[in-house]
Formats: structure tokens, sequence, C-alpha cells
């Protein structure tokens, strides 16, 4: 009953130190996959349209060129649905 005892202890130890490592290497696989991910994002992001794109939705316009923002959609939306009732 003493031995029992005596390895009761670090025998628990063992088990969660077993248990913290399978999370770990499950952790480690999540993130890399998320750098994966990552990497071709920003493989894609050096491309010129995808520049272009992110440019765009930040307003910006090439030289000669015109910016019209336009307001009211929603609300134009809104009519047009309410006129095809």
């Amino acid at each position: 009953m003493l031995i029992a005892l005596l390895y009761a202890g670090p025998l628990r130890s063992f088990y969660d130190k077993r248990e913290l490592v399978r999370s770990e290497h499950v952790r480690v696989a999540l993130l890399r996959s998320q750098h994966d991910a990552l990497t071709q994002k920003l493989k894609s992001a050096r491309k010129a349209k995808a520049i272009e794109r992110a440019a765009r939705r930040l307003f910006y316009i090439k030289p000669g060129e015109r910016l019209y923002i336009v307001t009211g959609i929603d609300a134009w939306r809104h009519n047009q649905a309410r006129a095809g009732r």
C-alpha cells in the first residue's frame, strides 16, 4: 500500500504532463496552419492587382480619374423593395 501511494504522485504528474504535451501539439499544428495561411496572404498581397484592390478600398484613385461617392443607396434599395411589392 505504501508503494502505491509513493507512485501515485509521480504517475499523476506524468499523465498530466502527457496531456499537456498533446494539447501543445494541437496548438502547434493550429499555429502552423495559420502561419501557412498568412504566408499565402502575404504572397498574394504582393501582386499588383491585390495592391490596387486594397488601395481602391481606401478610396485611392489613379492620376486622371475622378472619385465619386454615391450616398443613399440603402434608402434607394428600400424604396425599390417597397415599389416591387
